[in-house]
Protein backbone atom coordinates (compact mmCIF):
# COMPACT_ATOMS: atom_id res chain seq x y z
CA UNK A 1 0.00 0.00 0.00
CA UNK A 2 2.33 2.69 1.21
CA UNK A 3 5.73 3.19 -0.30
CA UNK A 4 8.39 4.48 2.02
CA UNK A 5 11.78 5.92 1.21
CA UNK A 6 14.81 3.88 2.11
CA UNK A 7 16.57 4.94 5.27
CA UNK A 8 19.56 7.12 4.43
CA UNK A 9 22.99 6.21 5.84
CA UNK A 10 24.66 8.77 8.12
CA UNK A 11 28.11 8.23 6.65
CA UNK A 12 28.66 10.80 3.85
CA UNK A 13 30.53 8.31 1.62
CA UNK A 14 27.77 5.71 1.90
CA UNK A 15 25.13 8.38 1.32
CA UNK A 16 26.94 9.57 -1.81
CA UNK A 17 27.12 6.01 -3.14
CA UNK A 18 23.41 5.47 -2.44
CA UNK A 19 22.52 8.69 -4.28
CA UNK A 20 24.59 7.62 -7.30
CA UNK A 21 23.02 4.14 -7.24
CA UNK A 22 19.53 5.66 -7.16
CA UNK A 23 20.39 8.08 -9.97
CA UNK A 24 21.76 5.29 -12.19
CA UNK A 25 18.81 3.02 -11.44
CA UNK A 26 20.82 0.30 -9.68
CA UNK A 27 18.78 0.71 -6.50
CA UNK A 28 15.07 1.54 -6.20
CA UNK A 29 14.46 4.62 -4.03
CA UNK A 30 11.16 3.39 -2.61
CA UNK A 31 10.32 0.23 -0.73
CA UNK A 32 6.80 -1.19 -0.39
CA UNK A 33 5.77 -1.83 3.22
CA UNK A 34 3.65 -4.84 2.20
CA UNK A 35 0.38 -3.67 3.72
CA UNK A 36 -2.92 -4.01 1.92
CA UNK A 37 -4.82 -0.73 1.46
CA UNK A 38 -8.08 -2.42 2.41
CA UNK A 39 -6.59 -3.88 5.61
CA UNK A 40 -5.17 -0.50 6.62
CA UNK A 41 -8.56 1.16 6.09
CA UNK A 42 -10.38 -1.51 8.13
CA UNK A 43 -7.90 -1.11 10.98
CA UNK A 44 -8.27 2.65 10.92
CA UNK A 45 -12.07 2.46 10.98
CA UNK A 46 -11.99 0.12 13.96
CA UNK A 47 -9.53 2.37 15.77
CA UNK A 48 -11.69 5.43 15.26
CA UNK A 49 -14.71 3.65 16.75
CA UNK A 50 -12.87 2.00 19.63
CA UNK A 51 -12.34 4.97 21.94
CA UNK A 52 -15.94 6.14 21.75
CA UNK A 53 -17.28 2.62 22.29
CA UNK A 54 -15.01 2.12 25.31
CA UNK A 55 -16.00 5.47 26.80
CA UNK A 56 -19.69 4.62 26.42
CA UNK A 57 -19.22 1.38 28.38
CA UNK A 58 -17.37 2.95 31.31
CA UNK A 59 -19.20 3.78 34.51
CA UNK A 60 -18.90 7.36 35.80
CA UNK A 61 -16.52 6.12 38.51
CA UNK A 62 -14.25 4.39 35.99
CA UNK A 63 -14.30 7.48 33.76
CA UNK A 64 -13.33 9.67 36.72
CA UNK A 65 -10.44 7.37 37.67
CA UNK A 66 -9.19 7.32 34.09
CA UNK A 67 -9.37 11.12 33.84
CA UNK A 68 -7.51 11.54 37.16
CA UNK A 69 -4.78 9.16 36.03
CA UNK A 70 -4.42 11.04 32.73
CA UNK A 71 -4.26 14.41 34.48
CA UNK A 72 -1.69 13.15 36.97
CA UNK A 73 0.46 11.82 34.14
CA UNK A 74 0.06 14.99 32.10
CA UNK A 75 0.83 17.44 34.90
CA UNK A 76 3.21 15.29 36.94
CA UNK A 77 6.17 15.87 34.62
Amino acid sequence: MTERRLKRPRDPAQLAKLIVDIATGEVEDRADDGKSAAAVERGRRGGLKGGKARAAKLTPEERRESAQKAAKTRWGR
